[in-house]
């Protein structure tokens, strides 16, 4: 889970189920769609195992990476090493990730521990913990090789820019950590760039990006890093296709036209990613597929969560200003408890009756429908923001990788395209960016 600041956005938009890992499960289809057979089960069965499955955003807790408790084990993080295996998940970019603080040089240290301590996990775990089982990716010939080797595959992305600080250098020195994506906001103005956040207010800091977000992109170019779109604001995204001589991602957001959510992108913003021959990586974050879904749900689980927090012995709060009342210890001791409490309740809504139904995969492959037919096949993928509040019934952690599969088979995609999907578009644009860097190196002009 994020920190506290993510985790607080989470309280408002999230409930989703975390289930304990377990084999494939078959997701049910709707009755006026295309019926699941066996057959079609057998060869989306086949068409998982061939492919490379690549979820572009992982976010981990970096007490789940050490000697005692770590990834190697049935933990209830949505991604672990059993829970990939069960789901045949093959790549988890593990993120990087620091929340917004205050744009002092205070702020900037702090989260630059931050990130080295989640850099410092990552590496551990590949290195230290489960060297025989997972091994760090920087390039796609890293991917391919590492995947005939039979070994799952980790890939670190940067989400947030913030703890670079003012310092364009260590740009150089996450690159050098692994890093190969990196956005240059979160939920909040940074020092870079401006956040999508600022839809909320119309209150923005720098109409796009700063100065230094103007060199970071110029920087990222130079080093080979792929530039994420999903948290800056619609004009930092225009800024950055306008400076960047490579193409951009969008690591995890979903179709605008769809879901009214400033996370997402809209029709105007996937046609700037296709011209610019980038990707997006369409997210299973249920408040970024279906709003309505959302909603009534919460508003049916709320007295549900009082009743499972009430046996749990802790103080369940049901609105935003109750939790922003709170300490930042009390915050984060709800944090602790939320996940916990969420689950429980999901668990008993689903022996009531006509209760309101969750977000589910045919919602997320809804989204991967509209964007595919809006600016094609070549510049979309998959990603879940698994641990950092994303997760849906039917993916609602790795163990259920699978059941995505299955749902394109569903709808008709072929093999080739499933794979363009699950790996080869985001593959192709890290392979462009990483050869534009080279000539950029070697002074030729891309």
């Amino acid at each position: 889970m994020k920190s506290i600041y993510v985790a607080s956005a989470l309280f408002f938009m999230l409930f989703s189920c975390k289930n304990e890992a377990k084999q494939t499960e078959v997701i049910n289809s709707e009755p006026e769609q295309v019926a699941v057979t066996p057959e079609m089960i057998e060869r989306a069965k086949g068409i998982h195992e061939r492919v490379i499955t690549l979820d572009t955003h992982d976010d981990f807790n970096v007490n789940n990476f050490t000697d005692s408790i770590n990834y190697t084990q049935n933990l209830n993080s949505q991604v672990t090493l059993p829970k990939m295996k069960a789901g045949g998940l093959d790549v988890a970019w593990f993120i990087v990730y620091t929340g917004q603080d205050t744009l002092s040089n205070e702020g900037y240290t702090k989260a630059h521990e931050k990130a080295m301590d989640k850099f410092n996990a990552i590496h551990r775990l590949v290195t230290d913990i489960a060297p025989e089982e997972i091994e760090l990716a920087v390039s796609s010939d890293d991917v391919r090789r590492i995947h005939a080797s039979g070994k799952k595959i980790a890939m670190i992305g940067i989400e947030n820019g913030y703890p670079i600080g003012m310092d364009i250098k260590n740009v150089g020195k996450f690159y050098d950590l692994g890093g190969r994506y990196m956005s240059l906001s979160h939920n909040g103005h940074s020092q870079l760039s401006d956040s999508n956040t600022g839809e909320e207010d119309d209150v923005w800091l720098h109409n796009g990006l700063s100065p230094l977000g103007k060199e970071v992109v110029v920087e990222m170019n130079r080093l080979g890093m792929m530039i994420d779109v999903s948290h800056p604001s619609k004009e930092a995204m225009r800024q950055m296709i306008e400076i960047s001589k490579a193409p951009i991602i969008a690591s995890h957001s979903s179709a605008r036209a769809l879901c009214d959510h400033s996370r997402n992108l809209d029709d105007e913003q996937l046609q700037w990613l296709k011209d610019n021959g980038g990707v997006v990586q369409t997210v299973a974050f249920d408040a970024y597929l279906n709003t309505e879904k959302v909603e009534a749900r919460k508003e049916a689980l709320k007295s549900i969560q009082i009743k499972v927090a009430d046996s749990m012995g802790v103080k369940w709060y049901n609105s935003r200003e109750e939790v922003m009342a709170l300490s930042d210890d009390k915050k984060e001791a709800f944090y602790e408890y939320y996940a916990d409490v969420t689950r429980l309740a999901n668990d008993k809504a689903k022996n009531i009756a006509d209760f309101p139904p969750a977000v589910n995969v045919a919602d997320f492959v809804d989204h991967i429908d509209y964007i595919v037919d809006k600016i094609g096949i070549e510049y979309v993928g998959i990603s879940s923001d698994f641990d950092g509040g994303g997760g849906i019934e039917g993916w609602s952690d790795a163990s259920e990788t699978f059941n995505v599969t299955l749902e394109l088979v569903r709808r008709g995609y072929t093999e080739a395209e499933i794979s363009k999907l699950w790996s080869e578009n985001l593959l192709r644009v890290l392979d462009k960016v990483q050869a534009i860097a080279k000539d950029l190196q070697n002074g030729k002009d891309s």
